[in-house]
């Protein structure tokens, strides 16, 4: 996602060229309208005007400040507000000091310039515009572009802004800001800025109209609010008051120009309970370390920083030093929480070692970052400084809790060593990263080695929180990471990870295999001495679980929970459909001298392994290796593939297999070049390892066939001598079907129950050939037998014929 700052820029030096050639004689004229007197040629004091209860009206026809002149508004009574328009279509170009003791308003539809000697020493909130008019609440205006038709104002409170349909821009100018740093891990130091807009404190600075400009400018109001807002066309910004003067508010379906921070802006709200930032446009673009910043010293809690864009909002580079980021940063110095960041816009882009951070030095929480955004950038590092990432992240250095990070949007790309995080630098826990998305990719490392990364971290005594992800799609690549790290004594959170579609862990970097973890890691002597850490590490890792239709680990992909220290390594719980691991993929948990954790995979279809990939849960030292427990219908392990449990001087683990079927893995007692399934220990008791298949039960569903068998042989009749006309006819059932469109058919299953015995016979089968019927002679005689019965006789037959019989015989 690339962001173009071209035609913001080309705007503003279009319009700013135009100005500083006109030959503009800085003036300040009444227009003759509203009683306003001006007295003075370089320094101007401004009297009379129209005195409505506690509001003050003027109205000029230019209003324009040399350098070094002034502009002071002098009256007499209880005067809350001063609302001063200019009507002669001229720019207002503003080089030196305004001075007031009420709420200053700014109109001039026409625009306004502060240029660098440009200063205010107003007692309330300053708001400048370049609307048309101010609207009151009883639907009075007092208008800029149509002064003459303006009816008398009644009302004391100003409801709103009325833009008209081409609002005009609005420039600052200045030398940018003078802030420093000593080190990353301390807080910035607030150095006196030469050029600066600043009013008093707890009070409202704010700039609406077109596009806004701000090159070098430096804004300030302590425990005050800073607001811009930049206007595409006709619409309300209305005035909402509050404690700290007034805050800006959209109607729906407004249109935004652009608002562009360059030079080393600065919009600074710090102070004993520090105030609020509000910025709203269509693209927000922060380059050469400019940036917003809020630094908490009191107990109460800071102001909120909120953004929203309807396009686009960019944050990138640094200064030319590389120390001050283009940055939204809020710190907390005392008891007070450090500020909220919110963001909402379609597109976030973070580059070229920018940030946005939330901060806590204290016993105060850091504020919680939340970001709404369809597409999110974060990418890169400084090129002035390899080391200076591009992040955002939540952070503690004390015993305060840090904030809480939440994504929520569409896609989300980490990259070139940029990172996501909430970390712990004291004895305060991090908080929680939590993302809720479509796509998530992180992917790529810095030239430092400096992985891309969504992380928990602590390099103290604070534990870390739990880190969440729901995703569509997920995908680490080239040596990304997301997981939960400790390096002391904290413990590290768990790690939980949905994705309703897929997740892919493919490559490694130069320092990185491309994960998934929960680890305790003992950083190497240089790390240890740049965050002042000892040569201890007892913390626990945490757990992770996964759950997804498909988990693909490939070239060095791995999943793990570790622990290199003596604390023990988490459990480890993955349920998916598929697993596939190639290419020496790795799913571990492992630990030096702590027990090593459990790995349960749940498995719907296929769990595969191949090319020297392994799932393995193991512990050095003393510890006790791991148990692994699978459950999966199909396990295939090919080419060098294992299934680990093993151990040094501690017992090995145990490993529990349920599937139906299991390819090429083998129960080994050690590791062959084979696929071995092993749960040794070197010194120790070796662990147990138990495979139950479970199959289909053959006998299930089976009919048992009748005891005697019949001889098939003996049921075949011979065939016919002539087959001339010979016919096979299978009448079916008989009946109707169930539907006239329905063929009939049979309801039952065939079945022969004849007896078949005569198959086993040990003699070979012989063909029966049945004797010719004997031929029919027609009877000629009859013979009375003993019984009395009468036989039919032929001339022919067998029987002898007796004396045949007549009527005699015949009993009467």
């Amino acid at each position: 996602m690339k962001v173009s700052f071209i035609s913001l820029g080309l705007i503003g030096a279009i319009f700013l060229s135009i100005i500083c050639n006109r030959s503009v004689q800085a003036e300040v004229i009444p227009d003759g309208t509203l009683n306003t007197i001006v007295t003075g040629s370089n320094s101007y004091t401004i009297t009379g005007g129209t005195v409505v209860d506690k509001n003050l009206f003027h109205s000029f026809s230019q209003f324009s400040i040399p350098s070094n002149g002034s502009v002071t508004f002098s009256y007499s009574g209880n005067i809350q507000n001063i609302f001063s328009r200019v009507t002669g279509n001229s720019v207002s170009y503003i080089d030196g000091s305004i001075n007031a003791n009420a709420n200053l308003f700014l109109l001039n539809p026409a625009g306004i310039i502060f240029s660098k000697n440009a200063s205010l020493n107003i007692s309330g909130s300053f708001i400048a515009t370049t609307a048309n008019s101010i609207k009151f609440a009883d639907g009075t205006e007092f208008s800029a572009v149509s002064p003459q038709t303006n009816t008398l104002l009644t009302m004391s409170v100003p409801i709103g802004l009325q833009m008209g349909n081409h609002p005009s821009p609005i420039q600052v100018q200045g030398t940018g800001h003078s802030l420093d740093t000593n080190n990353s891990f301390a807080p910035l130091i607030r150095n006196p800025s030469s050029t600066k807009l600043q009013v008093q404190s707890g009070k409202t600075l704010a700039l609406v109209g077109g596009n806004i400009n701000l090159n070098g400018a430096t804004l300030i109001t302590e425990t005050g609010q800073i607001a811009l807002g930049s206007l595409g066309g006709a619409g309300l910004v209305s005035l909402v008051p509050t404690t700290q003067g007034y805050k800006l508010e959209y109607e729906q379906g407004q249109s935004f120009a652009d608002i562009q921070l360059t030079q080393k802006s600065l919009l600074d709200v710090s102070g004993f309970n520090s105030g609020a930032v509000q910025l709203q446009g269509r693209n927000i673009n922060f380059t050469d370390g400019s940036l917003i910043f809020s630094k908490n010293y009191g107990n109460l809690p800071s102001g909120d920083i909120h953004l929203q864009a309807s396009e686009a909002i960019a944050i990138i580079g640094t200064t030319p030093d590389a120390k001050i980021r283009s940055w939204i940063r809020s710190e907390a110095l005392g008891t007070g929480t450090s500020a909220n960041i919110s963001i909402i816009t379609p597109f976030l882009t973070l580059q070229e070692g920018s940030a946005i951070n939330t901060v806590t030095f204290g016993s105060a929480n850091s504020g919680n970052i939340q970001i709404k955004a369809a597409d999110i950038e974060v990418s890169g590092f400084s090129p002035l400084n390899p080391t200076g990432v591009t992040s955002i992240a939540t952070s503690t250095y004390g015993k305060g809790t840090a904030g809480n990070l939440l994504i929520d949007g569409n896609n989300l790309l980490v990259s070139e060593g940029a990172s996501l995080s909430s970390v712990t630098f004291g004895r305060g826990s991090s908080g929680q990263v939590i993302v809720r998305n479509q796509n998530t990719t992180v992917m790529g490392e810095n030239p430092s080695g400096l992985y891309s990364s969504i992380s928990l971290t602590s390099f103290a005594t604070g534990n870390t929180q739990d880190l969440i992800i729901d995703t569509g799609k997920l995908q680490i690549l080239n040596g990304g990471s997301i997981g939960s790290s400790v390096f002391f004594q904290g413990n590290a959170g768990n790690v939980q990870i949905n994705a309703r579609e897929a997740i892919a862990i493919s490559g490694s970097s130069s320092n990185n295999n491309s994960n998934i973890n929960s680890s305790a890691v003992r950083l190497s002597p240089q790390l240890r001495q740049l965050f002042v850490l000892p040569d201890i590490l007892t913390a626990n890792a945490g757990n992770v679980s996964i759950n997804t239709p498909k988990l693909t680990l490939t070239d060095n992909g791995t999943v793990s929970v570790t622990s290199q220290g003596t604390g023990n390594a988490g459990n480890l719980h993955i349920n998916a459909d598929q697993i596939q691991l190639k290419n020496q993929a790795l799913i571990q948990a492992q630990t030096e001298s702590g027990n090593g954790g459990d790995i349960n995979l749940q498995v719907g279809s296929l769990l595969l392994m191949r090319d020297r990939s392994k799932i393995t849960a193991t512990a050095g030292g003393t510890g006790n290796g791991g148990n692994i427990n699978i459950n999966a219908p199909i396990i295939v392990g090919l080419e060098d593939s294992d299934i680990i449990a093993n151990a040094v001087r501690g017992r090995g683990g145990n490993i529990q297999i349920i599937t139906q079927g299991i390819i090429g893995l083998e129960y080994r007692p050690q590791l062959t070049p084979e696929n071995d399934i092993t749960a040794s220990s070197q010194f120790g008791v070796n662990g147990t390892v138990q495979v139950n298949n479970v199959g289909v039960d053959p006998n299930s569903g089976l009919v048992e066939l009748p005891a005697n068998v019949s001889d098939p042989s003996q049921q075949i009749a011979s065939g016919c001598a002539d087959t001339n006309g010979s016919s096979f006819v299978a009448t079916g059932r008989g009946g109707v079907p169930q539907n006239p469109t329905q063929e009939v058919r049979s309801d039952r299953t065939w079945s022969d129950t004849r007896d078949i015995s005569a198959f086993h016979t040990p003699k070979p089968a012989q063909t029966q050939i049945p004797k010719s019927p004997e031929t029919l002679v027609q009877a000629t005689g009859v013979y009375r037998r003993n019984d009395g019965t009468i036989e039919l006789v032929a001339n022919k037959s067998s029987i002898p014929l007796p004396t045949q019989l007549t009527c005699k015989a015949v009993p009467q």
